[in-house]
């Protein structure tokens, strides 16, 4: 796509800039996929650039339907890939700046946690709920980006916020018990404290490994302070020495990223609940670790 003052009509390309970072995030949350969210960026600004802009009253508006239909037929398409994916399925992780982090309600819905409890939603509902209850739209907007009715679209809304409080994750611990509950994980993996791994890890936390058939993972999660300890610590004593951890903020959530001698495995995501650990969701997957070489902007 062109850059300001290039290619294309520059008040345009200007509006397109401009929303570029809401556009990305309203693909990602759809799709939980970066990779796809901007080609699906690509696609919009190819039918911005033929739409008469003279017509069009609100362009982030046009902007934004454009988008969710673009991302609505990409995850039609995810659908069938992740059904032949190999092993469990993670949304692919973000580095993500600071203001995200403080963005409370943006922070929470593009979590690990959350976007897994997205998948569970049938495609329209997914973009119904994101839509409406994350970004705001009106219900008339919405009708129109999905091809429903505003009637049908309060209806899938309804529904689909059901569906979502009965899963979603609980209300997040504050930024002092993260802190802290973070920093006794990290001291218990250096150290190879098991007890201590107990001892900070929720008594029904549950462990998610992506290596998509690529890379070694998990088969299948793991769920329980005791196994989810006993399985960290035996791949701490294979990795004695070898292994360095760097803390960092993905998907608006405390990580860390894995260098294993000194290059890139994994990145680990943590969901603290209470002061205790209560999710942990590690991707190996090469192909989803493209995005944690610089920051993401993401913005509603």
């Amino acid at each position: 796509m062109p850059a300001p003052g290039t290619t294309g009509e520059p008040s345009a390309t200007a509006a397109f800039v401009e929303h570029r970072n809401l556009l990305f995030t309203v693909a990602y949350e759809m799709l939980g996929s970066a990779a796809d969210a901007e080609d699906v960026l690509q696609e919009t600004w190819l039918r911005w650039a033929d739409v008469d802009h003279a017509a069009v009253r609100d362009p982030r508006a046009y902007l934004v339907r454009i988008t969710t239909r673009q991302a609505l037929t990409r995850l039609r398409t995810l659908g069938r890939r992740k059904e032949s994916y190999v092993g469990s399925w993670l949304p692919e992780p973000l580095l993500t700046t600071a203001d995200v982090a403080e963005d409370v309600e943006l922070a929470e819905n593009v979590s690990m946690a959350m976007l897994l409890v997205l998948e569970t939603l049938a495609p329209v509902e997914r973009a119904v709920f994101v839509l409406r209850d994350v970004f705001a739209v009106d219900y008339d907007e919405i009708a129109e980006a999905v091809g429903r009715t505003p009637v049908a679209v309060r209806q899938i809304a309804h529904r689909a916020r059901g569906h979502v409080a009965a899963r979603r994750p609980r209300v997040s611990a504050s930024p002092q018990e993260t802190r802290s509950a973070i920093d006794a994980f990290r001291r218990a993996v250096e150290t190879g404290d098991l007890q201590g791994l107990v001892d900070v890890l929720a008594p029904d936390v549950v462990l998610v490994g992506d290596g998509g058939g690529i890379k070694q993972a998990l088969p299948r999660p793991v769920v329980g302070s005791d196994r989810v300890a006993r399985v960290l610590a035996g791949g701490l004593a294979r990795l004695a020495g070898a292994m360095s951890l760097q803390p960092v903020q993905v998907n608006g959530q405390p990580a860390m990223i894995v260098r294993i001698r000194g290059e890139l495995d994994s990145v680990l995501t943590l969901r603290v609940d209470d002061g205790l650990v209560t999710g942990l969701y590690a991707v190996r997957n090469p192909e989803k670790l493209r995005y944690l070489e610089r920051a993401t902007a993401l913005s509603r």
